[in-house]
């Protein structure tokens, strides 16, 4: 395999070779490369360019590059070749990955992709993949691999297994059924390997077997070969018979998506998009969460006019100067507490009663909240503010510290529990309530302490 540095200069060659159609020297330089640097490139390179590259280099090599590619380059280039073409790439697949590419073609033309493809039993697989509903295990999982069935003997066992390799790239595990294909368990090598050649399958293999059936969601599958670092993990249906096999490397794929999902959602972005994506599509997935801001600062706005009647005295008019500090104070606060929560509902391990979460961020809050009191206490002597009024402002922020740690806290559980993806709750839509929540808390507990 090929090593290279894929950095400007190298593009530039390559952008010269396909220019020239110098056809013998781009397979020269890039026929033995990884797909994973064949689809750098692919990235890296104009639609045209990639599309050229595509064709040139053939199936047998572009194929696993395609799979990896962003979704929408790969959407264009898709555009730029024929049924029998893109048919080609499919064919050189695994199932999953294939199905996935037809799944992003347009529907007239998935039907006239599949019918250029010459191995039916490839084709029947596609389209059994493509009825299940996108995030379960059925749509993750791959129909490659090897199995065997209980009743075979060891020699029997070894050839069925050289007969079905040939068809996987990566064989995990050997997956034991019975005659009804009901999966049974699992088999391991070294027992195979060092078994009387005369022995059955069934006395030797492992009947203890991890798996998930096809309608479970795909974040469950990821807990599950997590916790117990599986490599592989197979696919069953009600009735346990076996389907396929979902891959690590799939998971962590998934993995990815929705943690960039996440990251947006947390920054306020509510629709899965790329800095290279069209303008009307960039406004569409951040103007929302913008409003939803705007909305609190108006209602931030409101809640300054009805303590305007401190600006009438000197000494309180300070109060004004640490609107600023609170509000960011209760942002910041409540980003933290929810980011935590949001991290462990996802990992499974918010686990316990409510309240007992709800009293720990107390305690933490209120750790945390005395700390910074101290902090401004200590910053009022310096500027010779009034003790009186340092010590409100100490005491709004322990407050509102607390208040914007239980809200951080609560509203991903209850999103959670309702259903609704928690992300959303580190981003916008927390840092707004707190804001609000925090200077409201502030000017009330002020007017209570200093009585105006």
């Amino acid at each position: 395999m090929a090593t290279f540095e894929i950095n400007e200069t190298f593009l530039i060659e390559i952008r010269d070779l396909v220019k020239k159609e110098d056809n013998i020297r781009i397979k020269r330089k890039l026929g033995q490369a990884h797909y994973a640097d064949l689809g750098e490139i692919i990235q890296a390179v104009s639609l045209d360019e990639a599309t050229y590259l595509v064709k040139v280099l053939g199936s047998d090599k572009t194929a696993d590059a395609l799979a990896e590619v962003n979704p929408d380059i790969r959407e264009g280039i898709l555009e730029k070749l024929s049924a029998k073409e893109i048919a080609k790439e499919v064919l050189e697949l695994d199932t999953d990955d294939a199905a996935d590419i037809i799944l992003e073609l347009p529907e007239e033309r998935q039907e006239k992709v599949m019918s250029q493809i010459t191995d039916d039993e490839h084709v029947s697989d596609i389209r059994d993949l493509l009825k299940y509903e996108e995030n379960t295990a059925g749509a993750l999982m791959a129909k490659e691999l090897v199995k065997v069935n209980e009743n075979l003997s060891v020699l029997k066992c070894l050839n069925e297994m050289r007969a079905q390799a040939g068809n996987v790239t990566r064989v995990h595990s050997i997956y034991v059924v019975d005659e009804k294909n009901l999966l049974k368990g699992r088999l391991s090598l070294k027992d195979l390997i060092t078994a009387n050649s005369k022995a059955k399958v069934k006395d030797i293999y492992i009947p203890k077997v991890d798996y998930v059936t096809v309608d479970q969601e795909s974040d469950e599958v990821a807990k599950i070969m997590s916790k117990y670092d599986l490599e592989a993990i197979p696919v069953v249906n009600k009735k346990k018979e076996l389907l396929g096999r979902i891959t690590i490397d799939d998971i962590v794929d998934f993995i990815k998506e929705e943690a960039d999902k996440d990251y947006q959602l947390a920054a306020g972005i509510s629709a899965d998009v790329v800095a290279d994506d069209k303008i009307l599509d960039l406004v569409k997935a951040r103007l929302p969460w913008l409003f939803l801001g705007l909305l609190g600062g108006i209602g931030s706005v409101f809640i300054l006019q009805d303590f305007e009647a401190i600006m009438e005295q000197p000494m309180l008019r300070n109060l004004f100067f640490y609107t600023p500090l609170i509000a960011a104070m209760a942002g910041n606060v409540g980003v933290q507490s929810s980011a935590i929560i949001v991290q462990g509902i996802a990992n499974d391990i918010v686990k316990g009663s409510l309240f007992n979460i709800l009293v720990k961020e107390i305690g933490l809050s209120l750790i945390n909240g005395l700390a910074l009191a101290g902090v401004i206490l200590i910053f009022g002597q310096f500027i010779n503010q009034s003790f009186l009024v340092s010590t409100t402002i100490a005491g709004s922020m322990v407050l509102v510290i607390l208040v914007a740690a239980l809200v951080g806290t609560f509203v991903p559980i209850i999103l959670n529990k309702q259903g609704i993806d928690p992300a959303i709750a580190t981003g916008p839509f927390i840092t707004t309530a707190n804001d609000i929540f925090g200077i409201f808390l502030f000017f009330y507990f002020a007017k209570i302490i200093l009585g105006f």
